[in-house]
């Protein structure tokens, strides 16, 4: 594995700029909101889930928009699967164990019926899944103004290492996604329960509000003991853990306060570590959880007394520094402490996350939510050279 990064870092390397070499960073952008110019690719669309509804008519008219997209982004992946086991043996133990055994019965019969449409095969649709858990790297960011109002704001980067695009500069994977985000109202009673950005066809849940009670985003956390392991595990039938996005869906759908899903995030036994970034309806409710698969290790909170009005997550330890090649966080809470607290709003927060490297080649979306408004809202965002792969 090692030697592979190196020659995709080769590769990148050779076809890059030696000025935009890691830790290239830019000037805060400003006046970058309401969204414009070459980062912004378009808004996200809205469709309604029915959870009164069975399962074989919640997705019908997402899927039926999606279809052709969706299909060009499985055979990506299938792609890549053929590319790392060419036997095929991968996509075949996906689909004869995992949908089997592995899938929580409520996701798979989701999985099942989204995909009862006859154009691809359902260990590919798990497949497809399963890819969220292990390749996503973001920026998750909530803060609070000097008012009390909270705002949270998310990149959602995906593709690294997934096949990169000399010609275009771009990660073929990120690309493919892109045309597939949507946002989703999942309504019970004809009531908002929660809204999500998400990849269509996919089940789990990376960004999403409960109106006028929390909002929440995941980021990856790179580990030793990561989501190979945990997955690997279920395989060979340790089944004590929760897939990290089928946790978010469900404290999304079901918990009722700030401080229960934060106790759910907190305590639920994960297949794979990760980083829950919460943010709440009041003041001083912001945090960023440090999960390994077993436990929460590290709770980091907004303390305006410490004069910590925000908190920032990327994909590493906050103790710890990041990466100098994937250096997201210093610009990030450079361009935040810039903005002031005085100043942050969904608009200032937007140009946090529209300067590079914060914005990058990985970047697929960006989210903005005001819990108290019940506000979600999404673009789908570009990188124009000159940019960082990552």
């Amino acid at each position: 594995m090692g030697h592979c990064v190196f020659l995709v870092l080769a590769a990148l390397f050779s076809v890059t700029s030696t000025q935009f070499i890691p830790p290239y960073t830019e000037d805060c952008r400003t006046e970058m909101y309401p969204p414009n110019g070459p980062t912004f690719r378009g808004a996200v669309s809205w469709y309604t889930v029915d959870l009164d509804l069975p399962p074989s008519k919640r997705w019908t008219a997402l899927i039926t928009d999606k279809k052709t997209d969706l299909v060009n982004m499985i055979q990506a992946i299938k792609d890549l699967a053929y590319a790392f086991v060419p036997s095929g043996r991968l996509i075949e133990l996906v689909d004869i164990t995992l949908v089997s055994v592995i899938f929580p019965l409520t996701f798979s019969l989701n999985l099942y019926y989204i995909f009862l449409i006859p154009f691809c095969n359902l260990g590919e649709v798990v497949l497809f899944n399963i890819f969220y858990e292990v390749f996503t790297v973001c920026t998750s960011i909530v803060a609070e103004d000097n008012k009390g109002n909270l705002f949270h704001g998310r990149n959602l980067d995906f593709g690294l290492f997934m096949g990169w695009d000399v010609k275009n500069k771009s990660w073929i994977i990120s690309e493919k996604l892109k045309p597939l985000v949507v946002n989703l109202d999942f309504k019970r009673n004809n009531q908002t329960v929660f809204k999500s950005t998400n990849f269509a066809g996919y089940v789990g849940m990376l960004t999403g509000i409960k109106p006028h009670i929390f909002t929440l985003t995941m980021n990856e956390r790179f580990s030793l003991d990561g989501g190979y392991i945990g997955i690997l595990e279920w395989i060979l039938g340790k089944r004590d853990g929760m897939w990290m996005s089928f946790l978010t869906r469900s404290v999304l759908e079901n918990a009722h306060s700030y401080e229960e899903a934060k106790t759910r995030l907190a305590q639920t036994k994960l297949l794979a570590p990760a980083y829950f970034i919460l943010g709440g309806n009041q003041t001083g409710q912001g945090c960023i959880i440090t999960r390994s698969r077993l436990l929460s290790i590290d709770m980091l909170e907004i303390d305006l007394k410490l004069g910590r009005w925000y908190v920032l997550e990327t994909n590493y330890d906050h103790w710890e520094e990041p990466l100098f090649l994937d250096d997201r966080r210093t610009p990030g809470m450079k361009c935040m402490n810039q903005t002031t607290q005085k100043n942050i709003s969904l608009k200032t927060m937007y140009d946090v996350l529209s300067t590079k490297p914060v914005l990058n080649k990985l970047t697929t979306y960006t989210t903005l939510m005001q819990v108290s408004e019940g506000k979600l809202e999404s673009y789908i965002r570009d990188c124009p050279n000159p940019c960082m792969p990552w």
